[in-house]
């Protein structure tokens, strides 16, 4: 039987991006075992923290698997064993055997955050999931700026990659000149589902959400950075309340990411700063309850892998404005307006195209929730099943 070790390492307890693609993946991979006939097992390498304190606590969500691998070595030394220096080219050399035989000598070995162990007897699968620490290193910060010189390296011992969109499939084709037949997309899937809130006591919602929802609202649901580009969308706002007396407010949900500062300077020098609200990480039914109750969820990021965000507001229900680059595109098609997100003029004009027509508005809602349905969890997963069969 095949045997299939998938790295749970970027799960974490509250997981987004890369966790909660990888999560969810387990997840649905673990379902699929006794159809498909493969085995799935786990590693997990401790934070550094955790490690110098001796702790080996999984992630709750890992807790009901079994045949789970606890790397006795933190995240961050392995990180140095992939850095190009002929001291780790030994360890490298020297380690490999020790990591095959602690993994249990797996057939398939998928490594889920730009690296992948160099298993000499296993097939070697990584994830690449967007270029923009190559592509745009202004927007990321000094840990993932160094994730060239390691892509690069694993890229040498790697059998397939796995991306998550065909524009970021081009992106590494372009700039890693990777073999276009390496390569395999398997999108993402939204953590809802279009019935997700039907199960959820709503008015218990609203009273945790704080905020009145009888005040319309505009909504960004992501990481607040200068990749997601919130300027953007605090000028459109500026610009939409200053020429037409817009009535709606400007709801910001996410964790403060890299570089977050100068974004709310931006949002404090507006002369609508007091309906512009900021809410901090929330739990999924309560994103989900903005992202239901929004007007126009808008979403003009710069550059994405994929866009999440944008297919879990169509799934629940939000009109949406997005950027025409990137991946976006892909995940949209028809069901959404989209833009420049370099001009705020051009953000600002869909927004009011979308609240003032309701047979539009209703169109876009309508077309999303059908959009939204062919990207599922397991659809993923059988994706990346057909992928690991073309290396076997």
């Amino acid at each position: 039987m095949l045997k299939i070790v998938v790295d749970a390492t970027p799960i974490d307890a509250k997981p987004s991006g890369v966790g909660f693609y990888v999560a969810n993946l387990i997840c649905a991979l673990n379902t699929l075992q006794t159809v498909e006939n493969f085995q799935l097992e786990i590693a997990y390498q401790p934070g550094f923290k955790n490690w110098l304190l001796g702790k080996k606590d999984l992630p709750n969500c890992l807790n009901g698997y079994e045949n789970i691998h606890i790397l006795p070595i933190p995240v961050r030394i392995s990180n140095l064993l992939f850095s190009a220096t002929k001291f780790s080219d030994l360890l490298l050399y020297s380690f490999h055997k020790y990591f095959e035989k602690y993994f249990d000598y797996p057939d398939i070995l998928h490594g889920t955050n730009y690296s992948v162990y160099p298993c000499k007897n296993s097939l070697k699968v990584m994830n690449i999931y967007d270029l923009t620490f190559i592509k745009y290193p202004n927007y990321t910060d000094s840990v993932v700026k160094t994730y060239t010189e390691k892509v690069k390296r694993c890229l040498q011992w790697t059998d397939l990659v796995l991306t998550i969109s065909e524009s970021s499939k081009k992106d590494i084709i372009e700039y890693l000149e990777v073999a276009p037949e390496k390569i395999h997309v398997t999108p993402l899937a939204s953590r809802y589902h279009s019935e997700y809130l039907a199960n959820q006591n709503i008015q218990d919602l609203v009273n945790q959400a704080k905020y009145d929802f009888s005040k319309p609202y505009l909504l960004f649901v992501s990481t607040i950075e200068p990749r997601k580009n919130i300027y953007t969308i605090i000028a459109a706002f500026n610009f939409l309340k200053e020429k037409y007396k817009l009535e709606h407010q400007l709801v910001l949900v996410g964790r403060k990411g890299w570089n977050y500062e100068p974004i709310f300077a931006t949002i404090d020098n507006s002369p609508w700063k007091n309906e512009i609200y900021h809410l901090d990480y929330l739990s999924d039914e309560l994103v989900a309850l903005f992202y239901s109750k929004a007007d126009v969820f808008v979403y003009p990021s710069h550059y994405e892998g994929f866009g999440l965000p944008v297919l879990e507001a169509m799934t629940l229900g939000a009109p949406v404005v997005t950027a025409n680059t990137s991946s976006i595109p892909e995940v949209t098609g028809d069901a959404a307006i989209l833009i420049d997100p370099n001009d705020p003029v051009q953000l600002a004009e869909a927004i009011l195209q979308i609240i003032s027509d309701s047979q539009l508005r209703q169109a876009l809602i309508n077309k999303g929730r059908e959009r939204a349905k062919l990207f599922s969890w397991e659809r993923t997963a059988k994706e990346t099943l057909k992928a690991y069969r073309t290396i076997i």
